[in-house]
Formats: structure tokens, sequence, C-alpha cells
């Protein structure tokens, strides 16, 4: 058995014989919910953030903590910043009004999603990622990644993985911002084609 393990035999009685102490239950409880906050805020917040949102949510943790759980478990921020030109109202196409004016809660599940896209960069050049958020429990119910910009490849696919993974209400707020890859014509046919949706835009 240590052979298969690769541990020593006073390593593996030790570990047979190991019970987990009040102080590993707890952190595993943090890990757990850290791990879910990372997700939902798409891998953003560095150790203060966290930190701080953790109080929020009832736990009553120091940030040298939070920092060492993060570190042991691989969990750091990443910093994506927004693509101009998804905020780039600069086009023809029409835009919709702010149906959701900044009403950032729902009462039930498929009421309002919204949707954003945000660049990262890689060794092999820019990705572009696109999520579709439920507002109802912050889950990303559809997302896209691309080497390009095409509405096809961003919003238009997100939007499909979003429509297979929740069921829509009978009414739907859509928000986005402004960015041509929401205005297009093909996103705005595909969105009119869902008779229960309405779309909604951010002022700038």
């Amino acid at each position: 058995m240590c052979k298969v393990l690769k541990v020593s035999k006073s390593g593996y009685y030790r570990m047979r014989n190991y019970v987990p102490s009040k102080r590993d239950g707890e952190n595993r409880m943090l890990l757990s919910e850290i791990q879910r906050i990372h997700k939902e805020s798409k891998a953003s917040y560095g150790s203060p953030r966290m930190t701080e949102e953790l109080r929020k949510r009832g736990f009553d943790v120091s940030q040298p903590r939070v920092a060492r759980l993060m570190k042991e478990n691989g969990i750091k921020a990443v910093h994506a910043k927004k693509f101009v030109v998804t905020t780039d109202s600069k086009h023809k196409y029409p835009v919709a009004e702010n149906k959701l004016n900044r009403n950032f809660s729902a009462e039930n599940a498929g009421q309002a999603w919204v949707s954003d896209i945000t660049y990262i960069k890689t060794a092999k050049g820019w990705l572009y990622l696109t999520i579709v958020l439920d507002i109802f429990d912050r889950k990303i119910i559809g997302w896209a990644l691309s080497n390009d910009l095409t509405a096809e490849n961003t919003s238009v696919a997100a939007w499909r993985m979003a429509v297979k993974n929740r069921i829509m209400s009978q009414k739907l707020i859509f928000h986005s911002d402004r960015g041509v890859q929401y205005a297009c014509h093909s996103f705005a046919n595909l969105l009119n084609s869902y008779k229960c949706v309405e779309r909604s835009m951010s002022r700038k």
C-alpha cells in the first residue's frame, strides 16, 4: 500500500490515524466558499477583496488566512479588462432603452440576464470571453471564448449556451452594453425570435 501511495510507512500510518480537527473543517468550508466566490467574480478577486466578501457572508476571517488558502489551492485573481470596442456606441445599429435601470435583482430565475465581454491576455495573444449571467442567483449560464469579436463567436454563442442551460420565464429582460456585438442585426434578430425577450442596454 505504501508503494502504491508513494509514502513512507510512518507517513501512511499518520494519514490512516488522522482525525480532522475543527480548524480543518472550518478551512474546508472556507475554501469551498472561496472557490464559489472566485467563480462568481470571474476570478477577479485577490485576497483583500475576497476577505471583504467573505466577511459580508458571515465568515470571521483574517486576510492572511484567506491569502494562505488561496495560495495553497492555486486560486489567483485574473485581471481582465473590458474591451473598449464592446462599449463603443459609435455604430449605426439601433440601441434598446435601459429597462433594467440598475435593478440588479430578480424574484425568480429566468427573469433577467446580463451579458458582457471581457478580454484576457494570453501567451498566444488576446482571447475574448463573453458571459451571460442570471441576476437571480448570479450564476453564469452561458459563455463563449474566442479569438475574434464577431457576434457569432461572442454574443450569439454565449446566448445559445444560456438558453440550453436555463429556462426563460414568460418575460425575460436581456441586458448588455451598446457594443456592436449586441446591437448588430444578427444578434437582435436572434433575440427578437423569442417573443418573451425584452432587450435592454446601458446608457453608455
